[in-house]
């Protein structure tokens, strides 16, 4: 089958499914796994390879751990290493002992038992995280303990089968030492720091937009790339890429560029998932897969709960959390491969532990809706989003070079917060010393103005250097924001009746008062006194606004005879108002 073939496969299954399960608030990633399931190998079959898919689908981690990498710093990192450690480590800890306790108790090998252990009690980053972020939990106080664990479960993977290897007894003489790993990772944070942002600098400077996203997909796959080289996890890497370029002028501009990749390769990883589950199995042995995969979930659930309430959690939210982490993991089909490879669990076993955790997945979603019907019939409010919309600034400039400086300056001075735009690093790595919000990149970009909080604006002063370019941005902020008021900066007077053609109001033409200030120190130092000279000044303003207001009108007739009939007539009534005011 034909790579094309393939994509259109791929495409119609999520087309299709994802709005059906969206429709019925079943969620996104169940329509993808059911999407998977259906066309892989134990319904239709018109996917015959859903591991070397997987493979390729895992990308899709590892751009969504280089996003959550751009979100946290490394000084918000080292906050959070008590959460990562504590309530991360022992997470992974408690689960991998009581499931391990419970296989022993069933009269399983202690080899396998612990090995079965240590993989359920990993959770999907890529399921968690992106349900998280549906339930808008990732970026809240109860979500950032969430992550911790998420981000404690991939560290541990590459000791977990460094553990599988010694169990077995098997080692790979290729497999590189464990040196050289540790000075990979001290590499790439000596690159991230000193070498990424001086070449994002020149990619934006002399580049095309085009350019700007090959860098950034180049930076994230040679990253995960050289970590897997060494044994490590290609998650990791982007992890650590993401985290380097956190406080980076680029980091919105490399969110904005790598979405549409996360967002498509996140979906063929679930349906990968789904089209690894093994049907066959679950008709074989319904009551023992479900049992498992409702056990696996109340454990993990039960776990989680008691670690967040221990660290002081309200009583009712930790429970969706721990729902959402509570089903078994992508890394966990991977642990189950070297395990089998090793010879030290039965193909048969791992097809059953492969099936449980995908069943845990396909049941997550459905479980957290239930709670959260069930917590809405006890009539609370759930506080999950903790972020205030005051927080946000109001008014975005967009476009930061000389004329937008001074708007931004007198903003400052009155305490009056904004964020700004520009698609030149010199003048983002200028406003950055200020503390103010500031996004690098092309203001014209829907989703680029979504990251800047557009919702929250009130006012948008376009500040452009290019008359086009501002035209871009009305447009763009008019069409799905037309609440918010717009103020722009024109060249000319042709400039201010596009703005208007576009609805933009409220202009500020750039030479015009100038060039009014100018004509009164002329008429002044001339010999006309000052009041004098402040009037001519004030009628031939007001004459020209009347005069723009008719060429208005005119334009939008199309009528290039009438608006030079205007502008004689403008001229000729310009000049009796003047042998008036004289003759007076």
């Amino acid at each position: 089958m034909s790579a094309l073939t393939s994509g259109v496969i791929f495409l119609s299954a999520a087309v299709i499914a994802v709005p059906i399960f969206t429709r019925f608030k079943l969620g996104a990633i169940l329509g993808y796994l059911a999407a998977g399931l259906i066309i892989g190998p134990s319904v239709l079959g018109l996917i015959n390879d859903p591991v070397q898919i997987l493979h390729f689908a895992e990308l899709g981690v590892v751009f969504l751990l280089f996003v959550i990498g751009l979100e946290l710093d490394p000084d918000k990192l080292m906050r959070m290493r008590n959460q990562i450690i504590f309530i991360g480590g022992g997470q992974l800890l408690f689960c991998a002992l009581a499931i391990t306790a419970i296989l022993l108790l069933l009269s399983f090998d202690w080899k396998i038992s612990l090995v079965l252990g240590l993989a359920f009690g990993l959770s999907s980053t890529a399921f968690a995280i992106q349900l998280m972020e549906e339930k808008r939990l990732l970026t809240t106080p109860l979500g950032q303990k969430g992550f911790s664990i998420l981000l404690m479960q991939d560290l541990a993977v590459i000791p977990i089968l460094l553990l599988v290897a010694t169990l077995s007894g098997s080692s790979n003489p290729n497999d590189p030492a464990w040196y050289i790993s540790i000075l990979v990772i001290i590499g790439v944070l000596i690159s991230g720091r000193y070498l990424v942002n001086p070449l994002l600098r020149i990619m934006s400077r002399y580049g095309s937009s085009e350019v700007m996203t090959a860098a950034v997909l180049l930076i994230v796959i040679a990253t995960a790339l050289v970590m897997q080289l060494v044994g490590l996890s290609m998650g990791l890497g982007a992890f650590l890429a993401g985290v380097l370029l956190a406080n980076s002028s680029f980091r919105h501009q490399l969110e904005v560029e790598i979405a549409p990749f996360k967002g498509l390769l996140l979906g063929l990883f679930f349906i990968a998932i789904g089209m690894n589950l093994e049907l066959d199995l679950l008709i074989a042995q319904p009551v023992m897969i479900i049992g498992a995969s409702l056990a696996l979930i109340a454990i993990k659930s039960a776990i989680i709960y008691g670690l967040l309430r221990f660290n002081n959690q309200p009583h009712t939210h930790p429970l969706r959390l721990a729902l959402m982490l509570s089903q078994g993991g992508e890394f966990a089909f991977v642990i189950f491969n070297v395990a089998v490879t090793d010879s030290l669990l039965p193909g048969d076993l791992a097809g059953k532990a492969t099936l449980i955790v995908g069943i845990s997945m396909a049941l997550t979603s459905p479980l957290v809706i239930l709670y959260e019907k069930l917590q809405q019939r006890k009539t609370q409010v759930p506080e999950y989003d903790t972020e205030s919309d005051v927080l946000e600034p109001e008014v975005i400039i967009a476009g930061f070079g000389r004329f937008g400086q001074i708007a931004g300056r007198i903003l400052t001075a009155n305490n009056i917060h904004f964020t700004a735009l520009d698609n030149n690093a010199e003048h983002i790595e200028f406003l950055k010393q200020f503390g103010n919000k500031v996004f690098f990149g092309d203001a014209t970009n829907l989703k680029l103005l979504k990251a800047a909080g557009v919702e929250h604006v009130r006012i948008m002063f376009i500040a452009a250097d290019s008359d086009k370019h501002g035209f871009d941005i009305a447009k763009t902020v008019k069409q799905h924001f037309p609440h918010i008021k717009i103020i722009a900066r024109a060249k000319s007077r042709l400039s201010v009746l596009k703005y208007r053609d576009i609805g933009v109001d409220t202009n500020v033409r750039e030479m015009f008062d100038s060039s009014l200030v100018a004509a009164k120190i002329l008429l002044e130092e001339y010999g006309f006194d000052q009041a004098k000279a402040e009037h001519m000044v004030k009628v031939f303003k007001a004459h020209d606004e009347e005069m723009l207001e008719k060429s208005y009108l005119a334009n939008n007739k199309f009528d290039m005879k009438e608006l030079i009939k205007i502008s004689h007539q403008g001229r000729a009534e310009l000049e009796t108002l003047f042998k008036r005011d004289h003759d007076e």
